[in-house]
This record gives structure tokens, C-alpha cells and sequence, in this order.
């Protein structure tokens, strides 16, 4: 199952040799930037250029002794380059490479996200252009209240997501920065000019200022809106489980050939794709608040956010990118069924209607309370005897005294709940 949903480009970004690769990339923009300043001769960049490189297997050998991932990644890089491998690392500290090539992994993954929420976006704004016009019944505190259409529906989680799109293409600028500013971040053995250098060749921006680290709300920012992002996912995933129970059947999740909806019970077809996603939203909340406790660190800098941030990383990209890919799965195979958003529409006898009813008495010059009051008590002889409401408030005799039958004709017009659909839809789907 994960893996029909499961990106490589992902998951690759995210493994160890697209970590040290990205840590490579850093400290060779570092070298490019002395280069240029000047410390670097131009015969040991070249060296440096044609050689850098490492073995992973090495660096897990390394480490082993070591106890420190970034020593055991430059002394494999060392052993590769030879005696120009002297200027790698110059003046800088761990974090330093650390910071600056997580922003670049985050942002590789944060621009796989924005496609993913484009991909899905277009499959649910066709869903919306499709169904426009499709009234179904809407429903406040899961009680029938008025007329909606499908589509508004659905467009009130496609203007959602635009929402969170946005959220996290604001998050995703500012995690694009790095830091290549030294132990405490004073540029005591560096010079602000290789932190612009090296940013600038590695397309992110520096950190206006930082300590031993980027500080960790730029984190909290990003992982804050993928768990928003998820929240909108699974409040479309609750609204789908809901329309899909046996008793409003208003949609379905596709069923394919051979599926099977439970081990004992045969007949069953379940909404499972939805229920998975409501669940990982959850996980993905919680990544979020592992992301703001990781904002208070001690003085310049502690490691508590470290081994907290090895595990949110990847697994709340992976997720969301998987929980996007599924979704847009479900809704592009979503079977829509008119016949019972009919069916259901007419389950209350027409009650709807009594707020149009009551309006039309005001608008008769009866008072509001009075009105309300007569509405109401057809509203509930309508309930208890499954009659219909409309003839039964235009056979009540205050009400004939005072409406026409013209009247009562455009009060119980169903179309008059679609009249604002089309201004409501250009302002979502502008």
C-alpha cells in the first residue's frame, strides 16, 4: 500500500548519500567561496573540484570510531582529495554544514510538496467544475439544515488549500536560508563575504543573523504548515467518510477489481483511504510540536533539537508527499452517486424550505417571533407526520391570508439556493 503512493524522488532526498551529498555540496561552495576571496590557490580548488567525493561505507566505518557523522565525513572526503582537502572545512563549524544543507533537503522536498498540492488542486477543481449546479443537502451539526451544491462543497476545501499552499510556500522561502558564520556565529575564523558567497552559489539566502545554528522557529514555521496542511486533508477525508456511510452514500472511494473490504464480511466496502489519512494527520501534528519544543535551545546552541529533527525531517515530507499523492488518488477516483444527494435532499419532507417560509411572512409585515412560531409548529407537524412541509404551509390558512400562490411558487423554488453558486466559485477559482 505505501508504495503505490510513495514517491522515489522523495524518499531519495532523504537518504544518507543525499545527505553527505548535500553536505558536500556545502562545503565546496565554502571552498568556491575562498577561492574567490582569494585563500584558496587556484591549482588546490582544482584539486579540491576533481576529487571531492566519499564512500559511504567509509564514513559509516569512521564514524564507528569516531562517534561524530560530520568528522567522519570529512576525514573520508580528506582521503579522497589528499593534501588540498586542508582547505575544506576552513573555519567553519559542524552546524554550519549541517544548517545550511538541511535548508537545501528541505527545500528539494518543500518544492515536491507545492507540486504535489498542484496535482491534487487540479484534480479537485475538476471536481468541482463537474458537479456545479448539483444540489445535495447541507448539514449543520450533522442535522439537514439548507441546500448546498456539490460543488460549493468542494470548493470551500479547494480555497483551503490554496490557503495552505500559500502557508507553506511562505515557510518553504523562509527555511531556503544558510549559515556559514562560525561557532557562535560571529564570523570569527570566516568573513561575512563567504557566507554570501557560498549562500549565492548554493541558491539560498544567508541568515540575517544566526548563533551556532539557524534558529529553530524558521523549523517550527515549516513543519507548523504541513501540519496545517494536513489538517485540511483530513478534514476533507472526514466530510468523505461521513458522505460515504451506508445511510447518506453520497460518494464512494473507488473499489478496485479484487479489493477486499473485510476478512468476515464479504459485502463490505469501506472507506479506508480516507480513515488512513485522518490518522496521519495526526502523526503529522505531532512532528509539529516536536518542531516548536525545538525552538528554545540553550544559549548559542544545544544538540537536544538534533536527534528530534533526524526523525521530523524526513518522515513529515515523506508523509505529507504520500498522504497528497493518496489523496488525489482517492478524489480523481471518487464516485459521485446524484441519485442519492436527491434522495437525501428530500429525506426531510422538504423542512429546509422554513427559513425561505419564515422570511416571506416577515416580509408580509408579520412579526418575527410570530412568524417563527408558525413556521416552526408546521415545521414540526411536517417532522412527526412525514407530510410534506410545502403543502402544509400552503394549506395553513395565516399563511394563504397573507401569500399569494405566486408567492409561495418562488418560496419553495429549490433553485433559489443556486443563485449566488457561480459568483461564490469565480471568486474561489480565479
Amino acid at each position: 500500500m505505501i508504495e503505490r503512493y510513495t514517491r522515489p524522488e522523495m524518499g531519495n532526498i532523504w537518504s544518507d548519500h543525499s545527505r553527505f551529498s548535500a553536505w558536500l555540496e556545502v562545503e565546496l561552495a565554502v571552498c568556491e567561496a575562498w577561492h574567490r576571496l582569494g585563500r584558496i590557490e587556484s591549482s588546490d580548488i582544482t584539486e579540491i573540484r576533481e576529487k571531492a567525493g566519499f564512500d559511504l561505507n567509509r564514513i559509516y566505518e569512521i564514524e564507528r570510531e569516531t562517534r561524530h557523522d560530520v568528522i567522519a565525513f570529512l576525514t573520508a572526503v580528506e582521503e579522497k582529495v589528499g593534501p588540498a582537502s586542508r582547505f575544506i572545512h576552513l573555519g567553519c563549524t559542524s552546524s554550519d554544514i549541517v544548517d545550511t544543507a538541511n535548508a537545501l533537503l528541505l527545500t528539494r522536498a518543500g518544492n515536491l510538496i507545492l507540486a504535489d498540492i498542484d496535482k491534487f488542486m487540479t484534480v479537485l477543481r475538476k471536481v468541482i467544475e463537474d458537479n456545479q449546479g448539483r444540489l445535495c443537502i447541507g448539514r449543520t451539526h450533522g442535522i439537514h439544515a439548507e441546500p448546498t451544491s456539490f460543488a460549493l462543497k468542494m470548493a470551500t476545501f479547494y480555497a483551503e488549500f490554496k490557503r495552505s499552499r500559500q502557508r507553506f510556500a511562505d515557510a518553504l522561502e523562509g527555511i531556503r536560508v544558510g549559515k556559514i558564520s562560525g561557532a557562535v556565529g560571529t564570523y570569527a575564523m570566516l568573513t561575512p563575504e563567504v557566507e554570501q558567497i557560498t549562500c549565492e552559489l548554493l541558491g539560498l539566502k544567508p541568515d540575517e543573523i544566526s548563533t551556532q545554528i539557524i534558529q529553530r522557529d524558521r523549523h517550527a514555521h515549516y513543519f507548523s504548515s504541513l501540519a496545517i496542511l494536513a489538517g485540511g486533508i483530513e478534514r476533507l477525508c472526514v466530510e468523505l467518510r461521513h458522505l460515504q456511510r451506508t445511510e447518506v452514500l453520497e460518494v464512494e472511494e473507488g473499489f478496485a477489481k479484487g479489493q477486499k473490504g473485510s476478512s468476515a464480511m464479504p459485502h463490505k466496502k469501506n472507506p479506508i483511504s480516507a480513515e488512513n489519512l485522518t490518522g496521519l494527520a495526526r502523526l503529522c501534528r505531532t512532528n509539529s510540536l516536536a518542531a516548536l519544543e525545538n525552538m528554545a535551545l540553550w544559549h548559542e546552541r544545544d544538540i537536544s533539537h538534533s536527534s528530534v529533527e533526524r526523525v521530523i525531517m524526513p518522515d513529515s515530507t515523506i508523509m505529507i508527499d504520500y498522504m497528497l499523492t493518496r489523496l488525489t488518488g482517492l478524489v480523481s477516483n471518487l464516485r459521485i452517486i446524484p441519485e442519492n444527494m436527491e434522495r437525501n435532499l428530500n429525506l426531510s419532507h422538504g423542512l429546509f424550505f422554513s427559513q425561505r417560509a419564515l422570511l416571506g411572512l416577515i416580509n408580509s409585515g408579520m412579526k418575527r417571533q410570530e412568524a417563527y412560531v408558525l413556521v416552526q409548529q408546521l415545521a414540526m407537524e411536517s417532522w412527526n407526520s412525514a407530510q410534506s412541509f410545502e403543502l402544509l404551509v400552503r394549506n395553513c390558512a395565516d399563511v394563504k391570508s397573507r401569500l399569494t400562490a405566486e408567492q409561495l411558487d418562488e418560496i419553495f423554488n429549490i433553485n433559489y439556493y443556486l443563485r449566488y453558486e457561480n459568483n461564490i466559485l469565480n471568486r474561489v477559482l480565479s
